[in-house]
């Protein structure tokens, strides 16, 4: 598995109901090749990572509308582009025209990822962004079907960038990744949505072994 091919397994995925940042471009809020965008800056970072020791793999259920769909990034949105690339030394640009949106989620992924100092992926179960029918831009939870296209997704980014641990954000994460590697280590924390900032800051913290 290699980076180019990586990617070409991302693009092959077509569903209902799914937005493919990779592939689809929204009419909307997208510029004219965002997928192609995005799909550059995914490979822009893998490409930077490989080239280091990669610590642990964080793992989310599957792309917001206001961040994922957008970036093409795991747990991460538009406001947090610039640390983004610093954090991991890649060239990336945003894919969307008009103002740069938020996500809670990002906000609170990436206040404590910059402070492990060390090299870490975000990824998910399912990589694209599930919605409902004639919402786009609404968020629903991926199907059994969906899952199982993700989890041989995840198996590849763990073959291409050799992590030496999972990091499970939620139990939706937690329960998969456990179905699929059982030679990393996995370590499941609360998902910081919904009143669960204070536990994930402090698991966090206990893992990275951080004040």
């Amino acid at each position: 598995m290699n980076t180019s091919r990586f990617i070409r397994a991302l693009k092959s995925y077509q569903g209902d109901n799914v937005f493919n940042p990779y592939t689809d471009v929204c009419p909307v809020y997208d510029r004219y090749n965002a997928n192609v965008i995005r799909s550059k800056n995914l490979s822009n970072i893998l490409n930077s990572l490989q080239n280091n020791d990669v610590d642990a793999i964080w793992i989310g259920r599957d792309l917001g509308h206001r961040g994922g769909r957008r970036t093409g990034l795991a747990l991460t949105d538009e406001v947090r582009f610039e640390r983004a690339e610093q954090f991991w030394n890649a060239n990336i640009k945003r894919a969307t025209k008009g103002e740069a949106v938020a996500e809670r989620t990002a906000l609170n992924i990436w206040n404590f990822l910059e402070r492990t100092g060390e090299n870490i992926f975000t990824w998910n179960v399912f990589p694209f962004h599930p919605h409902e029918t004639n919402t786009p831009l609404s968020n629903r939870s991926h199907s059994s079907k969906e899952r199982d296209f993700g989890l041989g997704i995840l198996e590849n980014v763990v073959a291409l960038l050799q992590p030496r641990k999972i990091i499970a954000i939620g139990n939706d994460a937690h329960i998969n990744a456990v179905k699929v590697f059982d030679t990393l280590p996995i370590y499941k924390v609360r998902h910081p949505s919904y009143g669960g900032e204070k536990d994930f800051r402090k698991q966090m913290s206990d893992i990275y072994k951080l004040p």
